[in-house]
């Protein structure tokens, strides 16, 4: 099961304005009438209840919108560009590496928009006005966004098994659920969670085998990480302990080595309920087992039941899955256990990241006797909107920069007229008195 991916996303460009005037026999000035471009396709990340791995981003890796049409005469608007949707398995957790936010997008139908496509660029009939009646410039579109996405699956499941190496979890799955969990008589055969449902006369439960914990796996040894992630979302644990294991290793170690390291992954977890379930019982007398289950009844306290279980015989089975069922319902888990019943309608609205507006991030750096820099994303975007060859563009810039306070801005640096100041490095000639 590959449960982690990185990929990269870019929204589609937005649709550049078009520089159009209308052209008719016996109308020798029909006007500006370029149409707007249009907006460039997002890409959303959508939970799709069929999938079960991250396996689809494995080979591919790069993926892009479609990007917005350009405006045309007539006032012909561009077509909008195709947003870009790429499905993933309930219970993905997707952090975006260019601001750091998070998603968590645990329900079937939950969408999260992860790169915004590009503004359109605006035609020239936006800009014809009673003292500006023919406009010979348009806007350009601007680029999407772009960014390299984390992804990782979480196993969405009401119970999850845990335990050393060739503990008896996978058989007990076995037999608990219909799956089919490799099993041997070496540790470590399981090299990845697997699923199982128990099906129960009114519902069903979701059983998550996780691959055996070692010391130092909350550190990352072993597969320690990959691991113990699946564990946050259960509801409850079974810790699995063979009671007397073949290696001669002492039990109670072998509990505290996997209690430690599931507090040291994450003290939550200390707070989940637990059952203890003494596998493997068939390989010792029942008066032995007895005894073994009153030691650590005593050991555990009433909180914490003690199960005797046999993956072989069958024995203590329905008596656990009796008290799955119990617990559970009492935790109010909602019948059937499936991942999104669990999730409250209010989560299931699309996930949206609001920016500021560009143009007014900005700050003016001193770089030289005569120099100035206006550094900041969003009067870069709004420079990247003009054609700076043509002489209509940039006075529309320069009435832009006026009204965002570039030009206060630059007075209260010090700006002398004949200063040079300088925008994504192209120099202008700016007079902020005019």
């Amino acid at each position: 099961m590959r449960d982690r991916a990185r990929v990269h996303v870019q929204a589609g460009r937005g649709g550049d304005g078009s520089l159009s005037f209308r052209r008719e026999a016996h109308v020798p000035k029909g006007g500006p009438d370029g149409g707007d471009g249009g907006r460039g396709g997002d890409v959303v990340l959508v939970c799709e209840d069929s999938l079960r791995d991250l396996e689809r981003y494995r080979r591919a890796s790069h993926f892009k919108a479609g990007r917005g049409g350009p405006g045309q005469g007539s006032l012909r608007h561009g077509a909008e560009g195709h947003p870009l949707e790429l499905p993933v398995p309930p219970g993905t957790e997707v952090l975006i590496e260019r601001d750091g936010s998070r998603h968590d997008l645990v329900a079937p139908g939950q969408r999260a928009l992860v790169a915004r496509g590009g503004s359109p660029g605006r035609g020239n009939k936006r800009f014809a006005g009673p003292t500006h009646q023919t406009p010979r410039f348009a806007e350009r579109g601007l680029p999407g966004e772009e960014t390299w996405l984390t992804l990782q699956l979480k196993l969405l499941a009401d119970v999850g098994l845990v335990g050393l190496p060739n503990a008896g979890k996978s058989s007990l799955l076995a037999r608990l659920t219909r799956a089919h969990p490799k099993v041997a008589e070496y540790p470590f055969t399981t090299l990845e969670p697997a699923l199982g449902t128990l099906q129960l006369s009114d519902r069903q439960l979701v059983i998550a085998d996780i691959p055996g914990l070692i010391e130092g796996a909350s550190a990352g040894a072993g597969l320690g990480h990959e691991f113990l992630a699946h564990v946050e979302r259960t509801r409850l644990l079974v810790h699995v302990l063979d009671c007397s294991p073949l290696d001669g290793s002492d039990p109670v170690e072998n509990h505290g080595t996997v209690e430690r390291e599931l507090a040291l992954h994450d003290p939550g977890l200390a707070a989940l309920g637990r059952v203890l379930a003494l596998s493997k019982v068939d390989l010792v007398d029942a008066d032995s087992a007895a005894a073994v289950r009153a030691r650590w009844a005593r050991r555990l306290g009433e909180g914490v039941p003690v199960i005797l279980t046999s993956s072989v015989t069958g024995a203590g089975l329905e008596e656990l899955a009796r008290y799955l069922a119990h617990r559970l319902e009492v935790h109010g888990i909602g019948s059937p256990a499936t991942a999104s019943a669990r999730v409250p309608v209010q989560e299931l609205a699309e996930h949206r990241v609001f920016r500021p507006s560009a143009g007014r991030d900005y700050r003016v750096e001193r770089v030289g006797e005569h120099s100035y820099c206006i550094a900041g994303e969003g009067v870069q975007r709004l420079v990247a909107r003009y054609d700076l060859e043509n002489e209509e563009a940039l006075a529309q810039l320069e009435r832009r920069l006026r009204g965002i306070g570039v030009m206060r801005a630059l007075q209260s640096a010090g700006f002398q007229p004949g200063d040079e100041v300088q925008i994504s490095g192209v120099a202008f000639e700016l007079d902020p008195e005019a």
